[in-house]
């Protein structure tokens, strides 16, 4: 088969994400092509999987260059003459279903729903166009039941196929390098720093935490659009650490590891800091809740733009230390059995031959082991 991902963002979870996926795809004997726009390191780690890049320069939000973009898409589909094309997040849907306009089997997947970001007459003309693009889409993929439940509560009659996200368990595992500064409880959150984020309420939260644990530091990594802002509301104990290539270390240095969020699909930080092996507290959005493994909610999930309630639940998590372990090693284990990048990676790939009518029977060879025909 011939897969063409498309993705507009460059850097953060969807770009790990796709980077995952289409290198397991390709281990998996796919041929895989991914356009998107130059820079980062998204292209470099891609084409050492041996995947092929093509450049597709888009913004990050629809505008007076999207019939541009739309066109150039166009042209890179009839290149690669794809069996399956897979765009990932709004922008990249969105170019992608007005290029192919379901000419050729076309995932959609919206890694959050473009409409939960914006306001006013923004959100309403987002939710249009996705009841409209959902006739060009042969399956829209979400990352969570929370996510599709979203899109029916928003009108958007699809075909959906639900898929949790996946991550690389060999990658992100208790035992490796840590990126431990210092002495005290480490609080560490990972992720673009913008209002999706939700670092301003853990700011506003972090006080509460100081009064309880003097010694407690509090470590933001990434950028984003809110940097400057945040740095000029954060006390002297938080520090902003920039972006990492690698967030690996600063979860196995962390004590507890926070996602404040106001809107996901499925998050993919939590699930590498599980697999890390470290507990995480995140915010009752999109698909947290089914990220955690049974039991964790409790301790783990508080509502989203409470830092009280936030304060009060990092406080509680960073004086049990017996906790943490626990927490940690159930969610290790709960990564490992269902978000592990190799389930995804079958589920996805069981998605493109249902799409293209390929039917995988098992049959019973004598004297030899069980095989599959294709047929």
């Amino acid at each position: 088969m011939r897969i063409l991902h498309i993705t507009q963002p460059v850097e953060g979870g969807v770009a790990r994400l796709v980077t995952d996926l289409a290198a397991a795809q390709r281990a998996a004997g796919l041929r895989v092509t991914v356009a998107c726009p130059r820079g980062a390191t998204l292209t470099d780690a891609l084409r050492a999987a041996g995947c092929g890049v093509l450049p597709w320069e888009a913004t990050r939000a629809p505008g007076h260059r999207l019939p541009a973009e739309v066109g150039r898409l166009a042209r890179l589909v009839r290149e690669v003459r794809p069996d399956v094309v897979h765009a990932h997040s709004a922008k990249a849907g969105l170019a992608a279903r007005l290029a192919v306009r379901g000419r050729i089997p076309t995932v959609f997947q919206p890694h959050a729903w473009s409409f939960e970001a914006v306001d006013g007459a923004m959100a309403e003309a987002a939710v249009r166009w996705e009841r409209f693009g959902a006739r060009w889409a042969a399956r829209v993929l979400c990352v969570s039941e929370a996510e599709r439940r979203t899109g029916e509560q928003r009108g958007i009659t699809a075909r959906w196929h639900v898929a949790p996200n996946g991550v690389d368990t060999h990658r992100f595992r208790p035992d490796g390098p840590s990126a431990r500064p210092g002495a005290g409880p480490l609080v560490v959150c990972v992720g673009r720093l913008c209002r999706q984020k939700g670092q301003d309420v853990l700011l506003r939260a972090w006080p509460a935490v100081e009064r309880q644990l003097p010694a407690a530091r509090l470590v933001l990594v990434g950028d984003g659009p809110d940097a400057d802002r945040l740095r000029s509301a954060a006390p002297a104990s938080v520090e902003f650490a920039g972006p990492a290539p690698d967030a690996a270390p600063w979860y196995r240095a962390a004590d507890v590891v926070v996602l404040p969020s106001r809107w996901e699909g499925m998050a993919l930080v939590p699930l590498e800091a599980m697999a890390c092996g470290r507990p995480v507290l995140v915010t009752d959005v999109g698909g947290a809740r089914e990220s955690l493994p049974p039991g964790h909610p409790p301790f783990c999930l508080v509502p989203p733009e409470d830092p009280d309630a936030l304060a009060r639940a990092l406080a509680e998590l960073l004086r049990r230390a017996p906790l943490r372990a626990a927490l940690g090693a159930q969610g290790r284990a709960h990564v490992l059995g269902a978000h592990d990048v190799r389930n995804v990676t079958d589920e996805v790939i069981g998605l493109y031959r249902e799409l293209l009518g390929i039917v995988t029977t098992p049959v019973v060879v004598p004297n030899q082991s069980r095989e599959s025909i294709t047929t």
